[in-house]
């Protein structure tokens, strides 16, 4: 069995992802926002095999998953009183899911795997005081970010796959006709 190697492309194509990354994160704190939700909408990009058809997918999954989220938050805090707090929470959260496998087959655009782990991943990162909860700056940094990392992506495919292309024989000069 052969060993496996790294080609010269993979090693190519890291070293623009890496200046895409850091480029995207500089720009990112320089504004204050998070990077979390383009960074997931990178790594679920390649986790579909860098297929952009899948594109619209994740980017409106991952609105419907922040969407979902503070759909929760306020339904909570208008059913708590009266379900209390845990079932309150228990409860929407059911609904959220059902909704995703219910119609993920009807309207796979909204509801679909992206949306369950950007609502998941939003409700932890409300959790966290260091991230500072704003879900419309998530969806926006998802929306936004996420398609720039996409976009991103497809030009260092282009450019690697470029620079991987035999160059074509030059004319010879003295062809006859």
């Amino acid at each position: 069995m052969a060993t496996p190697s790294i080609s010269k492309a993979r090693l190519v194509f890291g070293l623009y992802l890496l200046v895409l990354i850091v480029v995207l994160e500089l720009a990112l704190h320089y504004f204050h926002l998070p990077a979390w939700p383009a960074f997931m909408v990178m790594i679920l990009f390649f986790e579909a095999h860098m297929n952009r058809q899948r594109a619209p997918h994740l980017l409106v999954g991952a609105l419907v998953g922040v969407a979902c989220y503070v759909a929760t938050v306020h339904f909570v805090q208008l059913a708590a009183p009266t379900l209390g707090l845990f079932t309150a929470k228990l409860l929407f959260i059911c609904l959220v899911v059902y909704a995703i496998v219910a119609l993920g087959e009807v309207l796979p655009v909204l509801f679909n795997n992206y949306a369950f782990l950007f609502y998941l991943v939003s409700g932890l990162a409300a959790r966290d005081a260091t991230l500072s909860p704003a879900p419309l700056t998530w969806a926006a940094v998802a929306l936004g970010g996420g398609a720039l990392v996409i976009l991103g992506i497809g030009v260092i495919g282009r450019l690697v796959a470029a620079s991987a292309a035999p160059a074509a024989p030059a004319p010879e000069s003295g062809a006859e006709h």
